[in-house]
């Protein structure tokens, strides 16, 4: 079996590099062949992989970006790459932080050989991140499900079938949202625990602006079904205060259409002319083993 692992960077070489050995040590025992891409998203600060030691590793390739897309794009663009220049038969998306657990690949490996052409992905049982930013994330969770009947708890830390990587690059979504495309695509996906790690180096990057980001880019997926919500609730709520309108009861009905546009505006992201022109950002690519 080919694996690629598929990792995107954007300043955090340090991270990746650690990322890489790890891996390199916990697919020791495991009966498939590895190949990693890293995909550097036109960081601006050390641009150099460091790793020792590397035994299990049959490739490594750094793909280097003209233009920084963003994460979700980087994957796509990733992903597209794989599939047109590359043998695998199922690649794993993971971050360049240390936030998704090498040691769990395994477990990958172990719901393959149960559910051979079923994508799986690494449903987060725990968080490392503080109070305030799991309530955050528990709120963003229950606005996704709210507004599209979804109830996502993984992230990029997935396994991908060659059938789901076939899907997901033909399908417009995937451009402004991984996650929330994989969902869209796939009806039956195979479930793994999944423990989110600290991150090797520095912070999180994850800020609170970039969680409603990421969140709002999940909800724009289903957009027909966050309009069709959106005007139930808004009729409903409607009539519930019909006899008490006024300013402080008018609020909601105008987040409700501030919502609706803003999930609109967002949609617009999902570009298939820019996904399918996505290899043109390529600058160069380094094979380092």
């Amino acid at each position: 079996m080919n694996i690629i692992i598929l990792i995107p960077v954007f300043n955090d070489f340090k991270s990746t590099s650690k990322l890489i050995e790890e891996i390199d040590i916990n697919i020791t025992d495991l009966d498939a062949s590895f190949s990693i891409i890293v995909i550097n998203d036109a960081s601006t600060e050390e641009k150099t992989l460091e790793m020792n030691n590397l035994n299990n590793i049959k490739s490594l390739k750094l793909i280097n970006m003209r233009k920084n897309r963003g994460h979700a794009r980087c994957i796509a663009a990733g992903l597209k790459y794989i599939s047109e220049n590359e043998e695998f038969d199922c690649v794993i998306p993971m971050d360049g932080d240390g936030e998704d657990r090498p040691e769990e690949i395994k477990n990958f490996l172990e719901r393959i050989k149960t559910n051979p052409n079923r994508s799986i992905v690494g449903e987060r049982v725990k968080r490392s991140e503080g109070t305030i930013f799991k309530i955050c994330y528990f709120i963003h969770k229950l606005i996704t499900y709210t507004f599209t009947g979804k109830f996502i708890k993984f992230g990029n830390f997935t396994c991908l079938s060659k059938e789901t990587v076939k899907k997901l690059i033909n399908e417009k979504a995937t451009w402004s949202s991984f996650s929330g495309s994989l969902v869209k695509i796939e009806q039956n996906l195979t479930k793994s625990p999944s423990i989110r790690g600290p991150r090797y180096f520095g912070p999180s990057k994850m800020s609170f602006l970039n969680l409603v980001k990421h969140s709002l880019a999940i909800i724009a997926v289903f957009k027909s079904a966050v309009i069709f919500r959106s005007i139930a609730f808004y009729a409903l709520y409607l009539i519930i205060i019909a006899d008490y309108i006024n300013i402080i009861t008018a609020i909601p009905l105008a987040l409700i259409i501030i919502f609706g546009i803003t999930i609109l505006k967002i949609s617009g992201r999902e570009n298939l002319t820019e996904f399918n022109n996505s290899l043109l950002n390529i600058q160069r690519i380094d094979k380092l083993i």
